[in-house]
């Protein structure tokens, strides 16, 4: 990295699907100063081959152990972009839902934690609670037909327990009671600040030698 150069910040979202996070990141790129680059789970599944899908999208619950390797080596990759892009100047926004809930542990978001070793970056928790997870996903085509009072299920259940573990975070945002730009607000505002983030570093010092 230039010595001379200033590295662009990173705020990193982690949520369930359906949490707000990629509304969060438009509100980021729309409204916060300089040049922000969206890099994370949609924009890599994109990027993926259909016979590899979902590639990073995997979910909680290990039920597809093949494609576990490539997953993790994709992940690798997402954050060396993240590094790179921050180490040319350029801010970056990150939306991912990490878990470790594999058929295999696979020390995923350590080894991110890592790789982005000296690099400012905000980690910021989305929070939504699962009613309001469901009606989102209703409202735009998934579980169309579940009804209120049945059972919710079992790979949502699965997202909502897994996506926030350790729950190390920065900051964290509730979108079931902020909407985007509010919560984009709040991100600013903790970026303001200048306090010097921690969440990655500690996430990469906690578990150093397991990953």
């Amino acid at each position: 990295m230039d010595p001379n150069k200033t590295p662009g910040q990173i705020v990193i979202l982690n949520g369930t699907p359906r949490s707000g996070k990629s509304s969060i990141v438009t509100a980021i790129q729309e409204t916060f100063d300089g040049v922000w680059i969206n890099l994370g789970v949609d924009r890599m599944m994109q990027a993926t081959p259909a016979r590899y899908q979902p590639g990073i999208g995997l979910r909680p619950g290990g039920e597809r152990p093949d494609l576990e390797p490539l997953v993790a080596v994709l992940y690798r990759a997402l954050y060396e972009s993240i590094a790179a892009h921050s180490r040319l100047g350029l801010n970056v926004a990150v939306d991912v839902g990490h878990h470790d809930a594999y058929a295999t542990p696979r020390g995923i978001l350590t080894d991110g934690a890592r790789r982005l070793e000296g690099l400012p970056v905000l980690f910021v928790g989305v929070r939504c609670p699962i009613e309001a997870i469901m009606q989102r996903r209703k409202e735009t085509g998934w579980n169309a037909d579940h009804t209120d009072g049945a059972p919710i299920p079992p790979p949502v259940l699965r997202w909502q327990r897994e996506v926030h573990i350790p729950g190390v975070y920065d900051l964290e945002v509730d979108t079931s009671i902020m909407s985007p730009h509010e919560c984009a607000q709040i991100i600013r505002r903790r970026l303001e600040q200048g306090i010097t983030p921690s969440a990655f570093q500690r996430i990469a010092a906690q578990s150093i030698g397991r990953a």
